[in-house]
């Protein structure tokens, strides 16, 4: 025991395998014309995700471009996947909305650095593996439930409405509607912008949703056309120049910075850093389970080599840590960038380094033209995105597979759209948890089996009970009220079955827990319950087949000191039964 805790030490303090190695890297000329080719396709596909996302945040369109690119190189040296893109995402815009809105936008850097340390630690701690225990109804129900969100954060900017604060995202964009379709409004006229009819009588909504129609279009068409050209950013281009050339009176992105901003660290006062603790834990968590769920899925889709759970979480934590110095956002793996990375032929990191690098250069030379970028060509880039999260057939099975499965992966959705996404995965954890063990003590179950051998005169007097499957404190109660109430059968009562024991009184009950699995201090103490209960109606119990690892357990609850004597704990049934006719015997000739 001691040398297994030394190993297990001495491998939480070496981090060698956390650190990048040249082995990350293949530049043989093939390789490295894949991987060069993938990051500038997945570059230009994140471009305009990255805007919307930092827009869709509330942090605005310069910290989602400096996220994608300092966070995206950070987490690609420095992550466990080998082909995995990190930058802001739809999720995490979602967490940090509401946290901008109440404590403002002074506390997104403060939110990031903590948030980034804290999963850094999560790595060093090797917690990794952690996301393994998230039950697949968990995950897709938070991904539906993100999805909706992400598509109702768009509504204000479809329809040309400023969106207001401090409220729930459905009741945002439904007040939104109302305050473009009635701008005189009353209770649902706040929001509304100066000019909702401007020029020519065509009203704001009508100009920002023709533009999210026609981003959409392009989006879902041109892949069927021309898989090879990105439509997110042909569809925004198209849109922008559409917008220029009309003269639309359409909001648009504005002035963006043309180069990165030097790093700088926060104030961070007391009082700052106690407001700011639960939502740096609320980013930390959806950071590490998206990452992780992001690699997870990645290693499953390319043939480049499983990813090391503890070195993503230690390169996400930094690069949410480097993008904090910067002025962005907290990162994430994002799974929609990193499909398009490996189907781009990625092989190595080198692909989101080049990803991260055509962003930068964006920055550089082009900030003039994509400032004029209307903010509705965004909103319909992130719509479109939100419907693709998560397809029909997903939910179809989920829905169809199970009662439990079905129901986790609703609430979880309702719970994520309508309250908080940590808490979403929290209840979703423990209503698949409550099925689960439900399911477990479901099979676990007490049978009452006839004696093996030869009958003997007398053994309707004894009970030998077979314990399957587990026992723990979901399903003691039941099989201690089982075995209970067969020993306090009357004599001579009505049966069928003259073996069912209802016609004797049961003198000695024999206890079967080689099929037991597993036991929980409830389930041994329920067991040490039922053996006191028997012994105290003057019922001899016999225990066979106590298994090595359940023997410390039960000894420790008191099972060994309820029994009436030490030799009626057997290992061989023959023996235990022929121990009980003796005792039935006795008991005839006293």
């Amino acid at each position: 025991m001691r040398a297994r805790l030394i190993a297990a030490a001495r491998e939480r303090v070496d981090i060698r395998d956390l650190a990048p190695s040249r082995a990350d890297y293949d530049l043989r000329p093939r390789t490295l014309r894949s991987d060069l080719l993938a990051g500038v396709t997945v570059g230009v596909v994140a471009l305009p995700l990255a805007l919307a996302f930092g827009v869709s945040s509330g942090v605005g369109p310069a910290a989602g471009l400096v996220t994608a690119v300092v966070a995206g190189i950070v987490a690609a040296v420095f992550g466990g996947s080998n082909v995995q893109i990190s930058g802001p995402t739809g999720a995490m815009a979602v967490v940090l909305a509401p946290i901008v809105a109440q404590h403002g936008l002074g506390s997104v850097a403060l939110v990031t650095l903590f948030g980034g340390a804290i999963v850094l630690a999560c790595g060093l701690l090797r917690l990794g593996r952690v996301v393994t225990y998230i039950p697949w109804p968990v995950v897709e129900g938070f991904t539906l439930g993100i999805a909706a969100i992400i598509f109702l954060q768009q509504v204000p900017a479809a329809v040309g409405v400023a969106a207001e604060t401090g409220h729930n995202t459905l009741v945002t964009a439904v007040r939104s509607v109302g305050a473009a379709l009635w701008p005189s409004g009353g209770d649902m006229g706040a929001g509304v912008p100066d000019g909702s009819l401007p020029d020519g009588g065509v009203p704001a909504w009508a100009w920002t949703l023709a533009l999210v129609a026609v981003v959409a279009a392009v989006m879902l068409v041109l892949p069927r056309v021309a898989t090879a050209l990105p439509a997110s950013l042909v569809a925004v281009a198209l849109v922008t120049v559409l917008a220029e050339v009309l003269k639309a009176p359409v909001p648009r992105i504005g002035e963006l910075p043309s180069s990165l901003p030097f790093p700088v660290l926060p104030d961070a006062t007391p009082d700052a850093v106690r407001d700011l603790v639960g939502a740096a834990v609320a980013v930390a968590a959806l950071a590490a389970i998206e990452s992780l769920l992001s690699a997870r899925v990645a290693a499953t889709m390319a043939d480049t080599g499983p990813y090391h759970p503890d070195r993503e979480l230690v390169g996400q934590g930094l690069a949410s840590l480097a993008s904090g110095l910067f002025g962005g956002m907290p990162a994430t793996g994002a799974i929609a960038r990193t499909a398009v990375n490996v189907r781009s032929g990625a092989r190595t990191r080198l692909a989101a380094v080049v990803h991260a690098l055509v962003i930068l250069a964006v920055i550089y030379l082009a900030t003039g033209p994509v400032g004029r970028i209307p903010l509705a060509a965004l909103a319909g880039v992130l719509m479109v995105t939100s419907f693709r999260m998560i397809g029909a057939r997903t939910i179809r099975s989920v829905l169809t597979s199970t009662r439990p499965d079905a129901v986790t992966f609703v609430v979880t959705a309702v719970i994520t759209v309508a309250f908080d996404l940590i808490d979403a995965v929290q209840i979703g954890l423990l209503v698949a948890a409550f099925f689960a063990l439900r399911a477990v003590a479901g099979a676990t179950s007490v049978h009452r089996e006839p004696l093996p051998g030869v009958a003997h005169e007398g053994d309707e007097r004894i009970a030998l009970f077979r314990l399957d499957g587990a026992m723990f404190f979901g399903a003691s109660d039941r099989i201690l009220g089982e075995v209970t109430a067969v020993t306090q059968a009357r004599p001579g009562a009505a049966s069928d079955d003259p073996a069912d024991g209802l016609h004797e009184p049961v003198e000695v009950v024999i206890l079967r827990l080689s099929h037991v699995q597993l036991v929980d201090a409830t389930g041994a103490r329920a067991l040490a319950d039922l053996v006191l209960e028997l012994e105290r109606r003057d019922v001899t119990v016999l225990v066979k087949g106590i298994q090595p690892q359940h023997r410390k357990l039960l000894r420790a609850v008191g099972l060994h000191r309820v029994l009436r004597h030490e030799s009626h704990l057997f290992t061989d049934l023959p023996e235990a039964v022929e121990h009980a006719r003796s005792h039935v015997l006795q008991a005839q000739t006293a």
